[in-house]
């Protein structure tokens, strides 16, 4: 992993300051409802991609242990992982440029 600050790597950043901003109240942006993905919608997305419990969690910097409670139904994901789900389910590879750089 490296600690070097890429262009999109700054601009997660910068939305993430945003996201922080709302939460506070210091400013409004509109809001979008992320629904809640079952147990079994998350293990078809992981199997979509051929990957393992472990290469997922690795892939995407989740948990492995909450990948495999979301998927046994014993935890639901919080909203953050719920939008990062939704990401990788839309768009796999913006998740992958975002951590790597």
């Amino acid at each position: 992993m490296t600690t070097k600050r890429t262009p999109i790597g700054r601009e997660v950043e910068g939305a993430l300051g945003e996201v922080l901003a709302h939460v506070r109240g210091e400013v409004d942006l509109p809001c979008r409802i992320v629904d809640d993905p079952t147990a079994e919608r998350i293990r078809a997305l992981r199997k979509r991609m051929k990957l393992s419990r472990q290469k997922f969690a690795d892939r995407f910097g989740l948990d492995p242990r909450a990948v495999q409670d979301w998927e046994q139904g014993r935890r639901v994901p919080d909203r953050a992982a719920r939008v990062l789900l939704t990401v990788i389910d839309r768009d796999p590879e913006a998740v992958e440029r975002a951590l790597t750089g």
